[in-house]
C-alpha cells in the first residue's frame, strides 16, 4: 500500500510540475504549483514526518503562494500568446536534461548509503522544538538570507508594477 501511495503522489507531483511549466496563464501555473506543494506534503507524510507535511502545506502552499498570487495579480500579467515550438532547441534541452539526470544518478549512487532506501533516522524524536532550535542556531544565516531574498523580490515587483502617473 505504501508503494502505491508513493507512486500516485510522485506521478501527481511530476504532472503538477509539468503543468507549472506548460501553463500559459500565470494564475493557472501558480495553482498548479499549489497542487505540487500539497502532493509534496503527502510524500512527507509517507515518510512519517507529519510535522514537515504540515509546514509544507501551511507555509508553502499557504503563505508563499498567497505572496506569489499577490505579485502575479499586482503585475497584471496577460496570458502568454501561442507561438511555434522550437523543436531543435527542445531536442537539445532534452538531451542535456538526460545527461544531467545520468550524472546526478551516478553521483548519488557513488555516495555512501547511495543504494539504500531513504528513511528518517529517529523520526519519532524530531519535533517542532528540535527543528526550531536547529533553525535558529545552526541554520540562522540561510534562514535570514531567505527572508531578505523574499523581501527584495517583493519590493522589486512592487516597483516594477507601479503605474506611471501623468
Amino acid at each position: 500500500m505504501e508503494a502505491i501511495t508513493f507512486w500516485v503522489l510522485a506521478v501527481g507531483l511530476i504532472a503538477a510540475a509539468w503543468s507549472v511549466v506548460l501553463q500559459r496563464n500565470p494564475v493557472a501555473s501558480a495553482l498548479s504549483l499549489v497542487a505540487g506543494f500539497i502532493l509534496l506534503g503527502g510524500l512527507f507524510l509517507t515518510l512519517g514526518s507529519s510535522f514537515l507535511m504540515m509546514v509544507q502545506i501551511i507555509v508553502y502552499a499557504g503563505a508563499v503562494m498567497v505572496l506569489f498570487l499577490f505579485i502575479i495579480m499586482l503585475l497584471n500579467l496577460p496570458e502568454e500568446e501561442r507561438r511555434p515550438v522550437p523543436w531543435a532547441r527542445l531536442g537539445v534541452a532534452l538531451v542535456a536534461a538526460a545527461g544531467f539526470g545520468w550524472c546526478l544518478a551516478k553521483a548519488l549512487a557513488d555516495t555512501p548509503n547511495g543504494g539504500e532506501i531513504l528513511a528518517w533516522a529517529g523520526a519519532a524524536n524530531v519535533d517542532a522544538g528540535h527543528i526550531g532550535g536547529l533553525l535558529f542556531s545552526k541554520y540562522t544565516l540561510p534562514f535570514e538570507v531567505t527572508g531578505v531574498l523574499l523581501l527584495v523580490a517583493t519590493v522589486g515587483v512592487v516597483i516594477l508594477g507601479k503605474k506611471e502617473l501623468k
